[in-house]
């Protein structure tokens, strides 16, 4: 049994539905007062309310009216730019409507601290979650807590029952490879982002494809967490490789960390080594040299899932659609046309 004190977390609608037998979304029709339930049913899902303590707060006192004008985001909890601006887009889009944003953040990927943030956000009434996770791996209680609450998902991840928002992370890397080849680079090496990221695995996908299809060699992938630091590491691993005349880094901060340790090792960018980093923060054109990279639309991204996921809470029953968002080539200072042969490197 959850109980509150001993650092222990509140019990939540998860707790209920285990304790009575029953799916977080009878739970949910039940506190709502919903007419198609079997009384027994009802019966056993308050009193697993009252023994295990579950206080319905705000839903209590939402679901008198049926609207909160709340909607929830499940984020990692990262200092990364991505999620910060796609955090913005939504809550500009959210208020827009007269919509407030509740977050919960996760420092995980495992699904019970995933279960465990949709749990707070169902117990304060949102009307509807987005969950921006890269989520690779389902469980039931997660398939129960977004059938309760419409959910909609922005990496490319979904439930059974969830719609989903994404960037095409594919053509994110075809953009970036295509790019590089069409300069005279005989092939692309490639730092990837952490395995267990969907978006990562689709732009590493991505680029191996597109190598395929032109008949170049396929470089052994490098893989970085996504952070400055990790792509220094790698950056002088590739900087190493007297072969190497083009990198695509699937983020731009892993970008900046290539490109220092490329100048580091006496390797120029772009005449030795071209670089192409996605998503075009802010800091990318004051990269020296200023960073080609494929642009993530986090404005837009954030808009469309407010206004897909609101379509979707006042027509619940309806197929829920994927809709995919195009990525954008930027080309700056960071790439170039391949020298006439590879340069020594120091030691």
């Amino acid at each position: 049994m959850a109980k509150q004190g001993g650092g222990q977390r509140p019990p939540g609608m998860t707790d209920v539905a285990r304790a009575a037998g029953v799916s977080a979304q009878t739970v949910s029709r039940v506190l709502s007062g919903h007419p198609n339930v079997r009384e027994e049913t009802r019966a056993e899902v308050l009193a697993a309310v009252a023994r295990l303590g579950y206080r319905r707060n705000n839903a209590a006192r939402m679901l008198s009216s049926g609207r909160s004008r709340t909607i929830g985001v499940v984020t990692l909890r990262t200092t990364f730019y991505s999620r910060a601006a796609l955090m913005s887009g939504i809550e500009g889009a959210a208020q827009s409507v007269g919509y407030a944003v509740s977050t919960a953040t996760t420092s995980s990927l495992d699904t019970f601290a995933i279960e465990s943030a949709l749990s707070r956000l169902t117990d304060q009434g949102v009307e509807g979650i987005i969950l921006s996770v890269p989520l690779i791996n389902g469980s039931t209680g997660l398939e129960e807590l977004t059938r309760a609450t419409p959910t909609l998902t922005i990496d490319g991840s979904r439930t059974d029952a969830t719609e989903v928002v994404a960037v095409d992370q594919s053509l994110t890397a075809t953009l970036a490879t295509r790019h590089l080849l069409d300069l005279g680079h005989e092939t692309v090496w490639h730092l990837a982002g952490p395995a267990e990221w969907l978006e990562a695995a689709s732009r590493r996908d991505g680029w191996r494809t597109t190598l395929e299809a032109a008949g170049r060699t396929v470089p052994p992938p490098l893989e970085g967490d996504w952070s400055p630091a990790s792509g220094y590491r790698a950056g002088l691993v590739l900087g190493r490789i007297p072969d190497v005349t083009a990198v695509f880094v699937a983020s731009d901060e892993m970008a900046f960390g290539v490109v220092r340790a490329l100048r580091e090792l006496g390797r120029r960018v772009p005449e030795d080594v071209s670089v192409v980093g996605v998503d075009d923060i802010e800091l990318a054109e004051y990269c020296a040299p200023p960073l080609t990279t494929v642009a993530q639309p986090f404005a837009q991204m954030g808009e469309l899932a407010v206004s897909h996921l609101l379509r979707y809470i006042a027509a619940p029953e309806t197929v829920p659609e994927p809709a995919s968002v195009e990525p954008r080539l930027v080309v700056r200072a960071s790439t170039a046309a391949a020298a006439a042969g590879p340069r020594a490197v120091r030691d």
